[in-house]
């Protein structure tokens, strides 16, 4: 008997429990965390998951303490699996199961440890992403791979957009590689060091638009931000104004920059790029970066309401510019 104790949240946790089920693993018991107020819940529960399907749940707010532990080990299971649990297992935890402890992280490992990885993957510009399934250790995202699944991150994707991606990246690599895994034919991979890369977790307000960036790289913090996370921002006399969605439009590459205009470099510099902004141009909204580059502004809001072409021409004028002298990106 598979007898395994999970521990899973958000969509890759119900979609991986959905695949343990489907295979037939008896899980004694799901270890998932009570939805916090102060987030915006947009994603599918465990919790309602797995009593659906009969499964005890419980939800520390620890799942170190000793009463988590007594409970998993009560279950006597042989598996341990993590599905996007946003805690640390302890060793002792791991050490409760026989046959392993694994857990599927959102990245292609060993690049993008720790937390968020869509997000930071999308943020740096990255082409593709995926899934992997790896052994647990003491340390964060370590462990032996047993399994990957890749997927392309295009250029005007949303992180949103990418975690669905990698959500179904996650289930197929659990589901091609499960049988193996239960039946102990699965050999874990050691992971490369010297490629591996670690991020900590974001705040919202990490996403404050930095104006002296190029619009190629503000493209990248907008669609990395995007809702249904909270969003990249710039902040205006008594107001702040949030971009939602942005559409490259004529945005240089940094391959672009590092190769200026033959004509431009003959005459011993390029002009200088207006200052960045948003401004009006033929009847669209667009995001102006300190290289001159433009985005097409697809989604804006101004303290919540949304913000079109019309109301920003209304409020602001055809331009509102961040030199790049103004502390902070102040508006002149």
């Amino acid at each position: 008997m598979n007898r395994a104790v999970v521990f899973a949240y958000h969509d890759v946790g119900v979609r991986c429990l959905k695949v343990l089920l489907a295979h037939g693993v008896d899980i004694g018991l799901v270890v998932t965390h009570q939805d916090n107020p102060a987030e915006t819940i947009w994603f599918a529960s465990v919790a309602q998951t797995a009593r659906e399907h009969g499964i005890p749940v419980i939800t520390p707010d620890d799942a170190n303490d000793d009463a988590t532990f007594a409970t998993v080990a009560a279950c006597r299971p042989q598996w341990l699996f993590s599905f996007y649990f946003r805690q640390m297992l302890a060793t002792r935890l791991l050490a409760l199961a026989p046959r392993g402890a694994w857990n599927m992280h959102g990245s292609l490992l060993p690049r993008y440890r720790g937390r968020v990885p869509v997000n930071w993957a999308v943020l740096h510009g990255e082409t593709r992403t995926g899934a992997t399934l790896h052994e647990m250790q003491a340390k964060p995202d370590r462990g032996g791979i047993v399994a990957q699944q890749a997927v392309p991150i295009l250029p005007d994707d949303t992180a949103g957009e990418v975690f669905a991606k990698v959500t179904v990246a996650a289930e197929m690599a659990l589901d091609a590689w499960l049988p193996d895994l239960l039946a102990g034919r699965a050999v874990a991979r050691e992971q490369d060091q010297r490629q591996a890369s670690y991020f900590g977790g974001r705040k919202p307000e990490d996403g404050r638009i930095d104006w002296t960036q190029p619009a190629a790289r503000i493209h990248n913090l907008v669609r990395a931000v995007a809702p249904p996370y909270p969003g990249a921002f710039t902040e205006v006399p008594g107001a702040r104004i949030r971009v939602l969605r942005t559409l490259r439009q004529d945005c240089p590459t940094d391959a672009d920059r590092a190769a200026p205009d033959q004509r431009e470099a003959a005459q011993g510099r390029a002009a200088p790029p207006e200052a960045p902004g948003l401004l009006i141009a033929d009847g669209h909204l667009l995001l102006r970066g300190a290289d001159g580059g433009l985005l097409r502004v697809l989604a804006a809001e101004l303290d919540g309401e949304p913000l079109g072409p019309e109301e920003f021409e209304r409020r602001f004028g055809r331009s509102l510019c961040f030199p790049l002298t103004a502390e902070r990106g102040s508006p002149s």
